[in-house]
């Protein structure tokens, strides 16, 4: 075992602590569980979110509730809804997050989102 391995453990999201973060129009509230190589939130956006720029990070992002669109720079929009996810490996979109009413993400990255040569 090395010091990358992650032993079995739990998350209890009702004790980690929420850090605000601001878009172009409302707020985003992160919820982290970060270890070496992987982060783990749950993110809620505010109703009337956009956030303030495009992402280039590789995520999986699960719509735990509400519903979201995630806007590439390229115009094309992809609506999420409860029980819907995506996946983008780093560097292959740039992105970014919008929703009217509000929503509930399980967000994954990490090293192995990498792009790969």
């Amino acid at each position: 075992m090395n010091d990358q391995n992650i032993l079995f453990q739990t998350i209890d999201w009702t004790k980690v602590p929420k850090t605000e973060h601001k878009g172009e129009t409302g707020i985003a509230f992160w919820q982290t569980a970060q270890f070496q190589g992987l982060r783990i939130r749950i993110v809620e956006y505010s109703k009337g979110y956009i956030a303030d720029h495009w992402c280039k990070k590789g995520h999986i992002v699960h719509c735990l509730e509400g519903e979201f669109v995630s806007e590439l720079v390229d115009g094309e929009k992809f609506k999420l809804t409860k029980g819907m996810s995506y996946v983008v490996s780093d560097e292959l979109s740039s992105h970014r997050s919008i929703t009217r009413n509000g929503v509930k993400l399980l967000i994954i990255d990490g090293d192995f989102l990498k792009l790969k040569d």
